[in-house]
């Protein structure tokens, strides 16, 4: 029985007051159930206040078997943003945008750089994904071309040093993989169009429901994003890169990443999605997974 959490962003006491409401008890150096486990599905730094805080309660409940913790693309742009290019520079470059994205994190381990590195170290160990006979659970997108590429390719379908550095590779099958993977599955706008994000970001490409089939789409229902002046304009099929998605007769997933907004919802019966916002004055949301195969809604627990 798990209890699947959304993205964290450094708010650990938002995730204390859902361990507690989720029936969690703490011994006064971690969270546990007497009989779930917590299922973390990344992101878990930048943003928030308490960044520090949130990353100790969720390795401790880890380290103790209270909790599964997937990695996010927070924690891989972090691992990407720290290591060193062999001519140069960074993985991930240190532009003002990244610089922004990471503040939050670099501020509050200040004069803490080994304990910040420990941590990087850490999130090495987490895998990208998950998978039983009963459930799913990836941070951003469950695409089948890309686990499967990424099962061949990871170690326990973790990273290494020289799997990150491989991953950054634009162009390259890993590099897609793994931002599939972390990031979602995303589809060009026709020319001309573009949306700001909640960063203030103008972006050309949207977020697309990777789970329902876009034949027939078009851009405004296939985007994630509720985009009201999108065009009902049907979508270029040759734009995307494949067309596979994630059917209804398909074991439960879950996930984090979206930024969604209101009460926590199901987008299907076997489509959940556990990120409402909680770094944009939204929710800490879970769900309460007891193996059932229709998940049902009145399941969520927010805070």
């Amino acid at each position: 029985m798990f209890d699947f959490i959304g993205d964290i962003h450094g708010h650990a006491d938002k995730l204390e007051e859902l361990l507690v409401a989720l029936g969690y008890e703490s011994n006064g150096k971690n969270y546990s159930h007497p009989d779930r486990k917590a299922f973390f599905v990344g992101d878990y730094i930048d943003r928030g206040p308490k960044i520090k805080k949130t990353l100790g309660i969720v390795r401790k409940m880890v380290e103790s078997n209270s909790a599964i913790a997937l990695m996010g693309n927070h924690e891989y742009n972090a691992l990407c943003f720290h290591a060193k290019k062999k001519d140069g520079g960074h993985l991930r470059k240190h532009s003002i945008t990244n610089i922004i994205q990471h503040y939050e994190t670099l501020k509050q381990f200040q004069n803490r750089q080994d304990e910040y590195e420990e941590y990087l170290d850490w999130f090495k160990t987490l895998p990208l994904f998950y998978e039983t006979s009963n459930f799913r659970a990836v941070h951003a997108a469950w695409d089948n071309a890309s686990i499967k590429y990424l099962r061949q390719r990871l170690f326990q379908y973790k990273l290494t040093d020289e799997l990150i550095e491989q991953s950054v590779i634009k162009g390259s099958e890993f590099h897609l993989a793994i931002e599939t993977t972390l990031k979602g599955k995303e589809l060009r706008l026709p020319k001309g169009h573009f949306f700001t994000d909640k960063d203030g970001t103008h972006r050309k490409d949207i977020r697309i429901k990777w789970w329902e089939d876009p034949t027939n789409s078009s851009y405004k229902e296939i985007s994630i994003e509720p985009l009201e002046d999108l065009e009902e304009t049907p979508v270029d099929m040759s734009a995307l890169k494949n067309t596979d998605y994630y059917k209804a007769d398909h074991i439960p997933v879950f996930f984090g990443h979206y930024w969604l907004k209101g009460n926590p919802m199901l987008y299907a019966s076997n489509i959940c999605c556990l990120d409402y916002s909680v770094a944009k004055h939204g929710y800490l949301a879970a769900y309460r997974f007891d193996g059932e195969r229709i998940l049902d809604p009145a399941k969520f627990v927010f805070v």
